[in-house]
């Protein structure tokens, strides 16, 4: 199918290229206020390495919460199954950033996509290390992800969450009056921060996702990263969870597992196939990216890959 899906590719991109604008561009981060909205990259790599390009798919973009996939990793790499102690697995039903369920529930994020959830994902993965050292382990397993050393945040990005994620300190402040915090507040969202402004193309992201669809295995560089159940644990939770109060919509008309972040980007994984990105940064009314979730739908329905069977 390698031919082949590079002519879907490419007419996915031509199809959706009038529409690209559309959307609204996250602005309540003022760096990513600035981000050009008729940008549009699209990248398949499957698991013989192969790799799928069309648009601008080589241009870093600010990968937000698309971060929470690897920070998960890491966190179930330090604590096993304990993490489930501090952040669930349910769907929340609730915007990324409510405070409503935590006032419900204790303190107690519903699930480690969602920004509470993260936050105490990023308290876990800084255990025994200071802000610094858990910032640049973050950065050095996303390299090592990719098997790209240039992987880099982008400390502009970096500043402008700092200075106006108010609402964020509000969740750790929150969740820290419940004891579900153990790292200081100022350092735990200073980790938070830095890993969402980790900036890759679309090429490096889908590199990155690619033990996902590989049971757990880079089939590029022949390292297991995670066992095959943890690999669908993952898949599990970017399915039910990875788009916030979208979820079910993504489900229902894309059927892959998937993250997205407000800068524009998804992630998606076609188990067993193949690891996918895509960045649009005109967002949807849920926060993900409008063109960015039509292009992951059209390639599931010409492909077949959804994973309740197609195609679609």
């Amino acid at each position: 199918m390698t031919g082949d899906l590079q002519a879907i590719i490419e007419d996915i991109h031509q199809t959706l290229k009038p529409r690209i604008g559309e959307g609204k561009v996250a602005d309540y981060i003022p760096e990513l206020a600035k981000v050009d909205p008729e940008k549009f990259g699209i990248a398949v790599i499957d698991l013989k390495g192969n790799v799928f390009r069309a648009g601008d798919c080589d241009e870093p973009f600010s990968i937000q919460s698309i971060s929470k996939v690897f920070t998960l990793t890491l966190a179930l790499g330090k604590h096993g199954e304990t993490t489930w102690n501090r952040v669930g697995r349910e769907p929340s039903g609730s915007a990324f950033n409510s405070i409503v369920q935590l006032e419900h529930e204790n303190g107690k994020p519903r699930n480690p996509f969602i920004n509470a959830g993260a936050i105490v994902v990023s308290d876990l993965v800084m255990a025994g290390h200071t802000p610094r050292e858990a910032i640049g382990e973050i950065v050095r397993f996303v390299q090592y992800l990719a098997d790209d050393a240039t992987i880099a945040i982008d400390p502009a990005v970096a500043r402008s969450e700092t200075a106006t994620g108010h609402r964020n300190q509000a969740l750790a402040h929150f969740m820290k009056s419940f004891g579900k915090l153990t790292h200081p507040v100022d350092h735990v969202l200073g980790v938070y921060f830095h890993q969402c402004a980790l900036a890759m193309s679309c090429v490096q992201l889908a590199r990155a996702g690619l033990f996902l669809a590989g049971n757990g295995r880079n089939p590029l560089t022949g390292h297991t990263v995670v066992s095959s159940q943890r690999a669908r644990r993952i898949n599990a939770l970017m399915l039910t969870c990875g788009h916030y109060d979208g979820s079910g919509d993504f489900a229902y008309h894309v059927g892959l597992p998937g993250k997205s972040g407000v800068g524009g980007g998804i992630l998606a994984v076609a188990p067993g196939r193949a690891s996918v990105a895509v960045w649009s940064p005109g967002l949807n009314r849920n926060g993900n990216s409008l063109i960015g979730s039509l292009a992951l739908e059209m390639l599931a329905a010409k492909t077949g890959w959804s994973v309740f069977g197609g195609p679609g």
